[in-house]
């Protein structure tokens, strides 16, 4: 069996729905699982009716649903229009469970503060919607598709928008319905990012759990492999929005695919590695746009050669500087620093620390005002903002001759407000100015895969 995930821009409308059903299709003797997210946009769209509704503006969040529920019964009468003949009974059929799934999300949506539960309900409308007309453009074209509800699989705890998968439920759970299903059908399809906790409420695995809920699937089956369908050609040495000249990767390790995730990359969820790599389940990045491309293959390290891969980057980060003349010689100084990010529920990502100072980066989004607050209380704290991290990943990049010296020469001209390098040598990353970021990645991808570090 293989798992095969199409994320929102392989299913944004008909065309896209039906050249995606045409991939499948062509590999149904390898026992495929699709699992797919929502239509591109959907689930952005979805958060705003929940932000409508939440500052009383009903008469515009009930415009937003008529607007998406159109939406999706317009993809349904253009897929109608490709068939020879339209099943009348099958086209209501599907057209109700539309209309079902908006009665749910309307159910929920209230005015005010909604509980987390309710917007779990609202938001994973989207998977819903695009899973249900897939299935029925997959049985029309003759193709039997079984529907397959992710929350009767995917169990997790109770932190309703990203919750953390129950993996002692999930392997049995999710191999029995797939079992159960291939005794009839030719494929099944599930949805990405929804889950439930074990007495049935629901529950969401974070923004872009799609790739997650994947990998744990394919982790629960002992799939063959795990094909991640996206609008790139696969994994490319920088981003190609900001740098000309990427080449594609054709293999990565486990360990460089997440840390490229961890800080960044967004072709794959920061979490989508770890149930493949625990059965050492290949994955591949793949173009559904252009399904020739082969792609990138994530493998073990053992199959990985060394040296600079790509280049990630986050563009809106945080600096906050600790400084104080008590870390000399002081047993407990950092333990009390992070006790302090942990009680205020900041997460760190980058560190370096000197004898009485120690700089951190977290991103923008996160609300550092209390741990600040609580830090100051012990150390001199400064906080650096409109910042930008680039990371250089690759497995034992500190072997790579000349490294410091391309980065340096890159960042010539610009402010440096820290380095750091991690223990496993995956990642050496600095932080410059956020108005300079892009300016710095194209020097640094010249300098590392123009002048022949790139294998």
């Amino acid at each position: 069996m293989i798992i095969m995930k199409f994320g929102g821009t392989s299913v944004a409308d008909a065309t896209a729905m039906l050249r995606t059903i045409s991939i499948v299709e062509s590999k149904l003797a390898q026992k495929p699982v699709m699992v797919v997210s929502a239509c591109a946009k959907v689930t952005d769209g979805l958060y705003n009716i929940i932000s409508l509704a939440e500052a009383c503006k009903q008469e515009e969040a009930a415009d937003a649903i008529a607007a998406l529920k159109a939406r999706h019964m317009g993809i349904v009468d253009d897929i109608n229009a490709t068939l020879p003949e339209v099943n009348e009974r099958k086209d209501r059929d599907v057209r109700n469970k539309i209309n079902r799934i908006f009665a749910t999300l309307e159910e929920h949506l209230g005015e005010g503060n909604m509980s987390e539960c309710d917007k779990a309900v609202i938001i994973s409308s989207g998977e819903y919607l695009s899973s249900t007309i897939i299935a029925y453009a997959m049985n029309m074209r003759g193709t039997k598709t079984h529907w397959v509800d992710a929350r009767s699989m995917i169990i997790t705890d109770e932190d309703f928008l990203k919750a953390s998968p129950r993996m002692d439920i999930l392997e049995v759970s999710a191999a029995r319905v797939v079992k159960e299903a291939y005794a009839k059908y030719q494929t099944i399809i599930t949805q990405g990012f929804i889950s439930a906790t074990e007495d049935g409420r629901p529950t969401l695995l974070g923004r872009g759990g799609s790739d997650y809920t994947a990998s744990l699937i394919g982790m629960a089956i002992d799939a063959d492999r795990i094909e991640i369908w996206t609008d790139v050609d696969g994994v490319r040495t920088a981003d190609p929005r900001i740098v000309s000249n990427t080449k594609g990767l054709h293999k990565l390790s486990y360990e460089e695919a997440t840390e490229m995730a961890r800080f960044g990359a967004k072709v794959l969820h920061p979490l989508t590695l770890e149930p493949a790599q625990k059965k050492n389940i290949p994955v591949y990045v793949l173009n559904s746009m252009n399904p020739q491309n082969e792609g990138t293959a994530v493998l073990s390290r053992a199959c990985v050669f060394d040296g600079i891969k790509t280049l990630s980057y986050k563009e809106n980060i945080r600096v906050i500087n600790i400084y104080s003349m008590k870390m000399i010689n002081t047993v407990g100084f950092m333990e009390k620093v992070f006790k302090t990010f942990a009680r205020h529920n900041v997460s760190v990502d980058l560190l370096s620390s000197s004898e009485a100072s120690i700089t951190v980066t977290v991103e923008a989004s996160q609300n550092v005002e209390g741990a600040v607050k609580g830090l100051s209380t012990f150390a001199d704290v400064t906080v650096d903002r409109d910042k930008a991290q680039i990371s250089i990943i690759g497995k034992n990049i500190i072997g790579v001759r000349g490294l410091l010296a391309s980065v340096f020469n890159a960042v010539i001209d610009s402010k440096i407000y820290m380095i750091s390098q991690d223990t496993t040598y995956l990642n050496l990353s600095i932080v410059v100015d956020r108005p300079e970021m892009a300016d710095v990645l194209k020097k640094l991808h010249q300098n590392l895969f123009e002048h022949g570090y790139f294998n």
